[in-house]
């Protein structure tokens, strides 16, 4: 006999949850709380935030869950404070400290050594990172001792601004492309400066057009009366894609969109990837412009 299938738990939920995530925990163990007060199936974040950092989480429930990958190449906004003269094996607060450096660099040195992180750089993505070499992440190779070398990789800095020097402590706001890492640039920071540095605190403000101020917290969650009244504060998941061009869709060519063809449309840009809405159905999915200037399906909310 073959093993008694076990029941789903949880409801067939759908939307976006706009957490405000605390310190303390994994992103993973946020979305589990999550998931368990809104008495969700399914679930997944949209791109995690370590330990020590606090701000937006865009959570995706049901459905929504084939879109959170969009979210993951989105420009992400935050403030950070750097702690000066220590370094740490992990570039924040929660790791053994290294060295330390009794150097104190000016407020305008400060300022100097920021102007090369602006605009296009590139960056070793460090040690304590999810990044996976041969199926292992590098994190772990950290715990156990081993350093390997990492290829650089290209950036975009949108922004970068100190907006306070109180030594050893300076704070920063930036928005920066994807997969970058703020541990990272505090610690390379802290090399030019010649007294080492690491994030001390870490704030994600916003992820491509939603922004923290939106988000509720989980204590906020929690003391809803019930599940019920939980799931009123989901959103629609394409309210997080705006940072992707829009496209509507007659009947007609939705029909065929839906079943995997690729199919003409007005306003497409050149190439990339669009959200699609039909005038009849409203939000599709996201499809992408193919080679000969179509719209073909990506990763459709239905089916």
């Amino acid at each position: 006999m073959g093993r008694k299938r076990q029941p789903r738990r949880g409801d067939a939920v759908n939307g976006m949850l706009l957490l405000d995530k605390p310190a303390g925990i994994t992103s993973n163990a946020a979305l589990q709380e999550a998931k368990s007060l809104l008495g969700a199936r399914k679930g997944g974040h949209t791109g995690s935030l370590d330990p020590i950092a606090t701000g937006l989480l865009p959570l995706c429930f049901g459905h929504s869950t084939k879109l959170s990958g969009f979210f993951l190449g989105a420009e992400k906004t935050y403030w950070a404070q750097i702690r000066l003269g220590q370094t740490t094996d992990t570039g924040d607060s929660e790791g053994q400290v290294l060295e330390s450096s009794a150097l104190k660099p000016s407020r305008e040195q400060v300022e100097a050594e920021l102007a090369q992180f602006r605009g296009e750089i590139e960056q070793v993505p460090p040690m304590y990172s999810a990044i996976k070499v041969n199926g292992k992440p590098l994190y772990r190779l950290a715990r156990e001792g081993i350093t390997i070398e990492r290829e650089a990789r290209r950036f975009l800095i949108v922004y970068l601004e100190l907006t306070e020097y109180a030594y050893p402590f300076i704070e920063i706001s930036l928005r920066c492309s994807h997969g970058f890492y703020v541990r990272g640039l505090a610690d390379d920071l802290g090399k030019a400066l010649g007294c080492g540095g690491h994030v001390s605190a870490l704030r994600r403000l916003g992820v491509a057009d939603l922004t923290v101020d939106d988000s509720m917290t989980m204590e906020a969650l929690s003391s809803l009366a019930d599940q019920t009244e939980r799931r009123k504060s989901l959103v629609p998941a394409d309210q997080g894609l705006c940072h992707i061009p829009e496209v509507r869709l007659s009947v007609d060519a939705a029909y065929y969109l839906c079943r995997g063809q690729a199919v003409r449309a007005a306003g497409l840009p050149k190439h990339g990837e669009v959200r699609i809405y039909s005038t009849d159905a409203g939000f599709l999915g996201v499809g992408h412009v193919t080679d000969d200037g179509r719209l073909a399906p990506r990763r459709l909310m239905v089916g």
